[in-house]
């Protein structure tokens, strides 16, 4: 169980250097949008941080093939929630990001979180935590579809509202809400491929991910998610929308991914209140995010005239 641990802690790297890589290669870029896909996909492409922080974000998910396989649903997107701090850090070391008090303490947060989830784990003997293999399909059907359409909707709507005039300056909350429930789908389907991975040799595990819906989903989520959260990222601060994006994966995985795949909570009364504690921790950061960025000030009236003397 603690090898899963690594894992995560790992894929929490892995993911914090992507993005930042990503982020600061679309600075460099003109600016893209999901009208132009096309378009979008040949510039980033053409960069060569970019496809460094590409590959970082490919390296994370392989990461997540063997948390999935170690620890429980619920504990794991707990850890993977403590990869926020280290992308805020990031963000403000390399990308000159600053961060508001309300968000930093949402930071301190998560780092509770982390420890609560961490603690409510037990390996081995009575009571030790079980990990899920098989979900129905239908029921993992049920979930994803309709969170999919939630998702690329949302996105369109924020689309739609940041092409308004005289509108507050966004933070990119809705960005990351929608991003996240695609990649709340894409962890559900990355959690089946690893089921998938049986003793049966590669041409048997072949097969049986072929007839299960679970590549499917993640071909639709990484072509969408792709050119979603490129467009998301050049606009809005990474040190915002990721941690946004990853809460709601996050707890959309913990929630409904503990459910699909039968997984039991801890029967141990402390154990219980800690892994529910956690997830607490994590709804609470989302709402403590602010929906806009400041507006920027006006020059001071002296400044003002400067800027006018010819």
């Amino acid at each position: 169980m603690w090898w899963g641990v690594a894992a995560a802690l790992l894929a929490n790297v892995l993911y914090s250097g992507g993005f930042v890589l990503e982020k600061r290669a679309l600075a460099a870029l003109p600016e893209v949008t999901i009208r132009r896909p096309v378009r979008l996909l040949r510039l980033v492409v053409g960069s060569p941080l970019w496809i460094g922080g590409s590959l970082a974000l490919a390296a994370g998910f392989a990461a997540q093939l063997v948390v999935y396989r170690t620890l429980p649903i619920a504990a794991a997107q707990g850890i993977f929630v403590s990869g926020l701090v280290l992308l805020v850090l990031l963000s403000s070391l390399l990308l000159g990001e600053e961060t508001s008090g309300r968000e930093r303490y949402a930071l301190g947060a998560i780092l509770l979180a982390l420890l609560m989830m961490v603690l409510s784990l037990r390996d081995g003997g009575a009571g030790a935590d079980t990990v899920g293999h098989q979900a129905p399909y239908p029921l993992i059907l049920l979930v994803c579809v309709p969170s999919l359409a939630a998702g690329v909707w949302l996105y369109g709507r924020a689309e739609r509202t940041a092409r308004h005039r005289h509108r507050l300056p966004t933070t990119g909350v809705e960005y990351g809400v929608a991003v996240g429930l695609l990649y709340g789908v894409s962890s559900l389907a990355i959690k089946g491929v690893s089921s998938r991975l049986t003793a049966d040799g590669i041409g048997g595990s072949v097969v049986g991910l072929l007839g299960s819906p679970y590549p499917y989903l993640l071909l639709f989520t990484g072509v969408f998610g792709l050119v979603m959260s490129q467009a998301a990222l050049q606009r809005c601060r990474a040190s915002l929308i990721v941690p946004v994006c990853t809460t709601v994966s996050c707890l959309f995985t913990a929630v409904l991914g503990t459910l699909s795949f039968g997984e039991a909570l801890p029967d141990e009364p402390l154990r219980l209140a800690l892994r529910v504690a956690g997830t607490v921790l994590a709804v609470a950061v989302l709402l403590a995010m602010p929906k806009h960025d400041p507006a920027p000030q006006p020059p001071p009236p002296t400044a003002a005239k400067e800027l006018t003397r010819p």
